[in-house]
């Protein structure tokens, strides 16, 4: 029996604590799964993480269960198929939950908490949406593009009646085709871009076209939208009301009919566990307005022998994020000694030109579509779903003597509900940033815990055993 088969028959009785492994890898996207790949290619025992029931994250969700019929389909299904073949172990349904010093691991899963120890871990959490505050947004009838576009690719739901995209982003415009080529309704766009957007990206436009496919792309997804007849409107302001739901929107001061407004404002690195972990140190990245994990040129944290991998690193696309995924498996390869510094290298080469080639155009899409400023968040807009802070509340605690994000939870209980400040986080802490008029990276974000998940006493009563 192979060590691997020993650790997956000692792991696979219930609420089984303990054993170890030579690589853990959070998150099923395409950074997790090129990781888990390259890892198992040199020999590593891999275990892999996700909350999902089966393996291609955001981008690829549901590639198993369709046929492949664009680029990015095509390159989910590779990226799955490939993982499956490796041997890697996977674990769907798998909530993580704690890491502490030494590589031990703690996750939850059909109702028991486990654990491991892992000779390195890699981080492929992902994106999260940035939140779009605006009046309105928590009313039922109102969700992210992120959510609606989970439902389309898992349970084929497709928007009907008077439905409205609002926000700015390539994935907008991409929803929107999907949406629409699976016979979906869109009664209108709301544009809330900043004016002057190719003026500010045109300086980067030679860097972006080393990667041209992503331009003709994106201006491919809103070719198709205007041939389809959907109007997209600019605005400025953009309201959401009614009665109990969503029933009209209001944009730039005037209503229409609405069943559901679908919101979007660019993605950030999901950085709740990185947050976590003693030691570990993150950086504001000015340009993508988001906190993010310092990492050295292989993925490497200052955390001893924690790595992150793909988006959750800093915002960089779907095949971007699994070429770090390879570059961070040969790191972890080199520090178990499973190859050479010389091997790692040699390896690694290519695969960083071809990594550059695939960021090319951010600097051009960042500049294009920059966050909304928290600033014209009106007040009696809500920040916090959970219990419910809006955005005079934060200003209010910020004018008390508040300083950081943290200091809300004090003030106001921002950041404290189910969700840890999740969903919140950003328009919190640029909130404060606006409201005391200071660069965003003097001011603290939210700290996290561990558990950085619910848990029940019943799924720690597990690891008892």
């Amino acid at each position: 029996m192979s060590v691997e088969a020993e650790w997956t028959a000692e792991q696979a009785a219930p609420g089984k604590a303990g054993g170890s492994v030579d690589l853990l890898v959070l998150g099923a996207g395409p950074a997790g799964l090129a990781t888990a790949t390259e890892a198992r290619a040199h020999g590593m025992t891999v275990l892999l993480l996700d909350e999902n029931a089966a393996p291609g994250g955001q981008v690829h969700r549901g590639v198993e269960a369709r046929p492949a019929k664009d680029d990015q389909d095509k390159d989910g299904a590779k990226l799955v198929a490939a993982f499956r073949a490796s041997g890697a172990e996977f674990r769907p349904g798998a909530t993580l939950w704690a890491v502490e010093a030494g590589g031990k691991v703690f996750w939850s899963e059909a109702g028991a908490a486990r654990s491991i120890t892992a000779g390195r871990i890699i981080l492929a959490a992902g994106a999260t949406e940035r939140p779009l505050p605006i009046p309105g947004w928590t009313l039922p009838g109102v969700i992210g593009i992120g959510a609606a576009q989970i439902a389309l690719k898992t349970a084929g739901l497709v928007p009907e009646g008077a439905v409205w995209l609002a926000g700015q982003g390539p994935l907008l415009w991409l929803y929107a085709v999907q949406a629409l080529e699976r016979g979906g309704q869109i009664a209108g766009i709301v544009d809330l871009s900043p004016p002057g957007g190719l003026r500010r990206a045109m300086p980067f436009l030679t860097r972006a076209l080393k990667a041209p496919e992503y331009l003709l792309r994106g201006l491919l997804w809103q070719r198709r939208v205007k041939r389809a007849g959907v109007p997209v409107t600019p605005a400025r302001e953009l309201r959401a009301e009614g009665e109990g739901r969503l029933s009209r929107i209001v944009i730039d001061g005037v209503a229409h009919p609405a069943d559901l407004l679908l919101l979007h404002d660019g993605v950030v690195p999901n950085t709740q566990v990185t947050r976590a972990i003693a030691g570990l140190k993150h950086g504001w990245d000015p340009v993508q307005r988001c906190w993010r994990p310092g990492l050295d040129l292989w993925g490497n944290t200052s955390a001893e022998g924690v790595m992150v991998a793909g988006d959750s690193g800093g915002i960089g696309g779907a095949r971007a994020a699994a070429l770090s995924g390879r570059i961070a498996a040969l790191e972890a390869a080199r520090a178990l000694g499973r190859i050479t510094t010389d091997e790692r290298d040699g390896r690694a080469g290519p695969l960083r030109l071809l990594r550059d080639r695939q960021l090319a155009p951010r600097p051009f899409l960042d500049a294009m579509f920059p966050p909304r400023p928290e600033a014209l968040i009106p007040d009696e807009t809500i920040l916090c779903r959970c219990e419910e802070v809006t955005a005079g509340r934060v200003r209010e605690a910020v004018a008390l003597g508040c300083l950081g994000a943290n200091q809300t939870k004090a003030f106001t209980r921002a950041g404290m509900g189910p969700c840890q400040g999740r969903v919140c986080g950003p328009a919190v802490h640029g909130v404060i940033a606006a409201a005391r008029g200071v660069d965003p990276a003097e001011v603290d974000p939210f700290r996290t815990r561990f558990p950085t998940k619910p848990l029940t006493l019943g799924e720690l009563a597990a690891l008892a055993g």
